[in-house]
């Protein structure tokens, strides 16, 4: 599979639509942000299994010669969402992962396009309305795109589970079965409301007409969500973790997304001298999965809300602390896991402009259809996020009004010391960071084109959407040889599909110094890489 090449603009995505969209702003002389945002909008319609407008998101930016930046678009847990508010309904455990009661966190992505948009404007100089941004979403939900095999498939898995959630059968199956692929999917309800994105505003979602429909619609559904939690959310400029790396400077998303253990492995890496094993060897693959278990564990022990944190993440990046967690890897021995964090289903996108401003960026409604539930008149498929929140007060993720919940989420980004620039990432709860690793460590330090090192076997410890145990799986076209010598180690192996979604859709754009972009997308998802 041959690599795409460009010059003026690069976009990589899942879906393919969503990557043409983000061209055809760059073509009109839209910049990175500005294509992005258009990106965001098309891929919350055509991969609606995936992501949507009731998700959040996280962007990570970077303009020549100015400081990296990110945007937390993420939303927080309603006033109402107490542990008494869940045992008033009978629920005393565990948050449930679907239904009106799994829906008690805001929305947050929409803020974060119309933050994008705004920064976009002063800092890049763009000049597109946001209603060039979002036609094609409005025209691909009024007139309807072909379904694709993904979400065909997952939504026949998950129809015995969904279709009596408020919303779901309605909208996502056709006289109650999943649509075939390849037949025309419509959501006129969300194009009207993201028509009214696009006339009024972003802020419509939070502090306007929009905002008291989805608010009603909420409240009459059972969700703890009330028009006050959408009024006090704000997107957040933020600034982002930085890993200082042999090769450049590698950024992410601070908490409470997961970005400081995408960094931490590879920084681990970094210092136990990973170019010293073949690629894709036995001792490439185990020390790759012994550095994140030891990554996990730091995030299961500190990483939450950062409101809530008594270590700043940066601290976790030292190398000091950094090579602390290398010593504790046996190369000679799998180190015993435990569960992971489990599903999330998401996607990735990056964007890299002709002038050479950069987004890696990332929307999510956390599982599969998230909530399940679709809003009546708005059309919205709400996340269900808050389903990791615990009720159980010893649990570092304990459920509080307005605490951000954890996050899997993190978009990556780096800067080579030889002038290169790189956007990457991936969807994929718990392999969000090893998907990452392989992307990252396979470019940076062993050289690989960008579409040689996504489309080669990957791995995943422990589980993400559709799985439900923790053990090592490993794509198939894995050399039997190296297999055998990873059990041999001590791994519990479980083999995949040669080309598996259950190890994300990856992508990648890298910008040489002269200006040249070359970049790769997943063979795993229906995605493409836009470029010209």
């Amino acid at each position: 599979m041959q690599q795409k090449w460009g010059i003026r603009g690069m976009a990589v995505a899942p879906h393919s639509l969503a990557s043409e969209s983000a061209l055809a702003v760059l073509r009109e002389g839209g910049n990175a942000l500005e294509a992005m945002v258009a990106a965001a909008a098309t891929i919350a319609v055509v991969y609606p299994h995936m992501n949507s407008i009731g998700g959040d998101s996280f962007w990570v930016v970077h303009a020549p010669g100015k400081a990296m930046g990110g945007i937390d678009a993420c939303g927080a847990a309603a006033g109402l969402a107490t542990k008494q508010w869940y045992a008033e309904r009978g629920i005393t455990k565990a948050i449930p992962f679907r239904g009106a009661v799994a829906a008690n966190t805001v929305a947050g992505t929409i803020s974060g396009w119309g933050a994008a948009h705004k920064l976009s404007r002063q800092g890049l100089g763009g000049k597109l309305p946001l209603s060039r941004l979002l036609a094609d979403a409005i025209a691909y939900a009024e007139s309807g795109v072909p379904v694709t095999f993904s979400q065909s498939s997952l939504t026949n898995k998950k129809r015995a589970e969904l279709i009596d959630i408020p919303g779901f059968a309605q909208t996502f199956l056709v006289d109650g079965k999943a649509p075939a692929m390849g037949s025309i999917f419509k959501q006129e309800r969300l194009a009207k409301t993201l028509r009214q994105v696009a006339k009024k505003g972003t802020e419509d979602y939070y502090r306007g007409d929009l905002a008291d429909l989805l608010s009603k619609e909420l409240t009459e559904i059972g969700s703890p969500l009330r028009l006050k939690d959408l009024h006090r959310h704000q997107a957040k400029l933020i600034d982002p973790l930085e890993l200082k790396h042999s090769q450049g400077n590698v950024y992410n998303m601070t908490p409470p997304t997961q970005g400081v253990v995408s960094l931490m492995i590879i920084g681990i890496l970094d210092q136990l001298n990973l170019k010293r094993f073949k690629v894709d060897s036995a001792q490439y693959v185990h020390h790759c999965v012994e550095a994140t278990k030891q990554a996990f564990k730091v995030r299961d022990q500190h990483i939450t809300d950062p409101a809530y944190m008594t270590r700043h993440a940066q601290s976790f990046l030292s190398p000091a602390f950094l090579k602390k967690l290398a010593a504790n890897i046996d190369p000679e021995k799998a180190l015993p896991w435990g569960q992971g964090k489990g599903p999330a289903d998401t996607i990735w996108m990056g964007v890299v402009d002709g002038d050479g401003n950069c987004v890696s960026f990332i929307q999510s409604i956390y599982h599969e259809f998230g909530a399940g539930i679709v809003l009546p008149k708005s059309g919205v498929n709400w996340q269900n996020r808050g389903c990791s929140f615990s009720l159980d007060r010893q649990v570092l993720n304990y459920l509080e009004p307005y605490r951000k919940p954890f996050h899997t989420l993190n978009p990556a980004m780096a800067l080579f010391k030889d002038g290169r620039s790189m956007v990457y990432g991936t969807m994929g709860g718990d392999g969000q960071p090893q998907t990452q690793c392989a992307v990252f460590t396979r470019t940076a330090t062993y050289g690989l084109d960008p579409q040689d090192a996504i489309s080669r076997p990957r791995w995943l410890l422990g589980r993400t959407w559709g799985q439900t145990s923790d053990s090592l799986k490993l794509e198939s076209r894995f050399n039997p040889w190296t297999v055998k010598e990873l059990h041999a180690l001590g791994h519990e192996i479980e083999m995949l599909d040669a080309f598996d979604e259950t190890v994300g859709h990856a992508g990648c754009i890298i910008r040489d110094p002269s200006g040249t972009l070359h970049g790769g997308w997943d063979p795993r998802s229906d995605g493409a890489v836009s470029a010209f």
